[in-house]
């Protein structure tokens, strides 16, 4: 039997409900999570290969000005205008603000009749609702260790909002089809909807954790992985619907706190190695001590190399007590932040699980990963469980890729469907609930944080 999978029933229970997804639709496009026609798998065996020497440096994210968001104007009837002043005044319902939007503004212009006036008033509320309604209200200084690129403000521009907008006299209905098409964003409008306007606080929360949804894309893609990093859970998402979940071990508050990402799945890699990072085999003294015990590196798979220089590398072979487990499911980005088995299972039980240096370790991991080699390789249940018995390091590259979100949500539906408030663990929503209270910032190009990049490289 597969470490990590307690017998055929689960494996097989995953994969039926997701090849029904499949077949409801027709073939999908590569880069969403989706099927297309592809070639047969290749599998790329590999050998425990030696570090480099010496320490890698945290990568350091290029400096780039951002510059202020064009704003369009167009011609406006009045027809349009008070349409677009009929949804500024309800957008309250969506967690938004409408005095940021100058409704004041557009009423004067308004009486006063089109022309000039009317055109820039109208244009300018249009454009920074369509703005927050697609990107989000939230500046991006205040998304703390935000790197998830949102891909909707080059899909549907301000410009061609404005300009379908007026020319179909269906303002309501264009700024309408911006909010997420994920079930739990209408899950939370409606526990807004149902919370008194006395009870500030939590009105406050669901209004920070209805704008984390317009952080990223707004379809989210037919299958897809998603982990709510304060919910210490990772879902296995076909169509919206959950179809497993597994456990999380996240990164510890400080300097290894997880970093919230949208990446793609291109790989599983089963019996991983692990390059122990210079922190631990410097820092930490492991390796002196393992050229001191050859013995001890032995016997926890370890291949010590000690370079002319004097710095010594260390690479852990594959095996159960890889610190990587026995599956890493690659998904590139400069954090190096992957999603990995651990032979520390007993954290798993822990009801606070945030214990890693940054990467997500994911219970029943082999399971998952067999998943995502069975359907973004195409390859058999046999196949894939012969490789992962086989004990030896073996990267299976996907043909079909998965979006994989790691988020960050203070209230949202628990994976039971239960609408919760989760710990805010990483002390993430304070400065987004700050920015709701002052003035609306014109948005800029920039779209993720500028905060230096950390490579956190170390699964322990």
């Amino acid at each position: 039997m597969i470490q990590g999978i307690d017998s055929r029933g689960p494996l097989v229970s995953v994969l039926a409900a997701v090849a029904l997804a499949f077949a409801a639709q027709p073939a999908l496009s590569q880069g969403q999570g989706q099927a297309a026609p592809v070639p047969q798998p290749r599998i790329e065996p590999q050998p425990v290969v030696p570090a480099q020497a010496g320490p890698v440096a945290p990568a350091v994210a290029p400096v780039i000005q951002p510059l202020p968001l064009t704003e369009p104007q167009m011609v406006w009837t009045l027809g349009d205008a008070r349409a677009l002043l009929a949804v500024i005044e309800k957008i309250g319902a969506e967690g938004l603000i409408p005095a940021d939007y100058q409704p004041d503004q557009l009423r004067r212009a308004i009486a006063a009749g089109e022309g000039d006036a009317l055109d820039a008033a109208a244009s300018k509320s249009f454009a920074w609702l369509a703005e927050d309604l697609r990107d989000g209200r939230t500046p991006m200084d205040a998304r703390i260790q935000w790197f998830a690129v949102d891909p909707d403000r080059a899909a549907m521009p301000t410009d061609r909002l404005m300009a379908q907008a007026l020319e179909t006299h269906d303002v309501a209905g264009v700024l309408g089809g911006l909010a997420p098409t994920h079930p739990d964003y209408q899950e939370l409008r409606a526990e807004l909807a149902a919370t008194p306007v006395a009870e500030r606080a939590r009105r406050a929360v669901i209004r920070a954790n209805l704008d984390r949804w317009r952080w990223l894309a707004r379809d989210l893609g037919e299958v897809y992985l998603l982990t709510n990093v304060p919910e210490f859970q990772l879902r296995l998402t076909v169509k919206n619907r959950i179809i497993r979940s597994y456990r999380t071990v996240v990164g510890k508050p400080g300097k290894t706190a997880t970093p919230q990402l949208a990446e793609t799945v291109t790989a599983v890699v089963f019996n991983p190695t692990w390059t122990v990072p210079q922190s631990i085999v410097r820092g930490e003294g492991l390796g002196p001590q393992l050229l001191a015990n050859p013995g001890r590196a032995r016997r926890e798979g370890y291949k010590v190399t000690k370079w002319p220089d004097g710095t010594i590398s260390v690479v852990q072979g594959p095996g159960p007590s890889n610190a990587l487990g026995l599956m890493k499911i690659d998904m590139p980005n400069p954090h190096a932040i992957y999603l990995h088995d651990t032979p520390s299972k007993q954290y798993f039980a822990h009801p606070v699980r945030a214990y890693s240096h940054g990467c997500i370790r994911t219970e029943k991991a082999v399971e998952l990963g067999m998943t995502m080699a069975i359907l973004g390789a195409e390859m058999s249940t046999d196949e894939v469980r012969a490789i992962s018995n086989s004990r030896e390091y073996t990267k299976v590259p996907m043909t079909r890729t998965f979006p994989v979100y790691l988020t960050y949500f203070t209230m949202a539906r628990d994976i039971d469907g239960i609408m919760r408030q989760f710990g805010d663990i990483y002390g993430r929503d304070k400065p987004v609930l700050a920015s709701f209270d002052q003035p609306r910032k014109p948005k800029t190009t920039q779209q993720v944080s500028d905060e230096p990049i950390t490579k956190l490289d170390n699964p322990l």
